[in-house]
């Protein structure tokens, strides 16, 4: 359903409901008020909180590189896969089809490259269809019992594949300069 009709369906029910008791009416008026919170900034959590889940997972691949914006963890070198990294796609993970001296540093690339592209909001519909794919495969050949952890990313992802990142994005300022002729 699109915005549109998501406000117009929201308007019909409370002005049906309009004369009824004063919990309808409160009921209507909270659906209102979540009904005006704006895409940015569900945009901007969904980025924040996805990209913080894969970039911490890549995190642990690597070494001689950290950025942890939130515990304000940083030590900038050259990054390398971590010994753990390809133990850990070798006995636990084990997927098919790729070896594990090959799927071990493209999870670590895909997970850095990706959250920090949603991150910004640079390339998001694309950053999030490949951590969608990522996931999926996470939830079919490694760990097929996680499906509510899975779940909730994909939630997130899709979300972020069908409304976008919001205004507060590259993606949004790329588009409105492209709209404006490039002014």
């Amino acid at each position: 359903m699109t915005t549109t009709a998501t406000s117009t369906a929201g308007a019909s029910h409370r002005a049906a409901s309009s004369g009824g008791s004063a919990v309808a009416r409160l009921i209507d008026g909270a659906i209102g008020t979540f009904e005006r919170i704006p895409n940015t900034l569900i945009g901007f959590i969904a980025r924040f909180s996805i990209a913080a889940t894969f970039w911490n997972s890549g995190q642990t691949k690597v070494q001689g590189f950290v950025i942890n914006l939130v515990s304000g963890e940083f030590k900038l070198g050259w990054p390398s896969l971590s010994d753990s990294a390809l133990a850990l796609f070798q006995d636990e993970y084990k997927l098919p089809f790729i070896p594990p001296e090959l799927a071990a540093p493209m999870a670590a690339t895909a997970e850095h490259l990706f959250p920090l592209l949603i991150l910004i909001g640079l390339g998001t519909r694309f950053s999030a269809l490949a951590l969608l794919g990522m996931t999926l495969v996470i939830q079919v050949f490694v760990y097929p019992g996680a499906y509510a952890t899975h779940g909730t990313w994909a939630a997130v992802l899709l979300y972020l594949l069908s409304r976008g990142p919001g205004r507060l994005s590259v993606d949004h300022w790329l588009a409105t300069r492209h709209a404006s002729g490039g002014r």
